[in-house]
């Protein structure tokens, strides 16, 4: 068992040897091979072992890396006419004048005749007024006041008119 556990700590390492080599984050490298960052933090700081589902992640996603070198360290790491940063080439800029997948883009140019934009007329157009009418109601006149006691009592006032 202490020789699995080895072996599981040096993929590890070439694991983390691959993302260097790719010269990315560690964010981008978990998104490349299709996992989670943090899932990939804790396989890198020893927490986790790495899956087999994780190594042929790697394995699927750098293919020019060989899968003997990644589970044993046997062999060269990539074919030899393999270039550093691999998979970065393979991945247009987004600079790139010619990207490799420009989408859907017809071979052909379509002819499409434009529109113009029309000039503003110079129509007068008929302004709306908004207006607020208070409309006063005829006034009020106090006829009574009633003030209620604790004691069930009330007194009535009325003004003298």
């Amino acid at each position: 068992m202490g020789q699995n556990t080895e072996q599981l700590e040096q993929i590890k390492e070439r694991i983390e040897m691959i993302r260097k080599r790719e010269n990315l984050s560690y964010g981008a490298f978990a998104e490349s091979i299709g996992i989670q960052q943090s899932t990939l933090s804790h396989i890198l700081n020893g927490r986790n072992k790495p899956s087999l589902d994780v190594v042929m992640k790697v394995h699927q996603s750098y293919s020019h890396i060989h899968m003997e070198w990644l589970l044993y360290g046997k062999g060269p790491m990539t074919d030899e006419n393999a270039t550093q940063g691999h998979a970065t080439e393979m991945l247009p800029s987004l600079f790139d004048e010619n990207a490799i997948n420009p989408g859907k883009t017809p071979e052909v140019p379509e002819y499409r005749k434009e529109i113009g934009l029309k000039q503003p007329q110079s129509e007068s157009k008929e302004i709306v007024r908004q207006e607020i009418r208070y409309i006063e109601k005829p006034s009020r006149k106090i006829t009574e006041i009633r003030i209620f006691f604790d004691d069930n009592t009330y007194e009535t006032f009325k003004p003298d008119n």
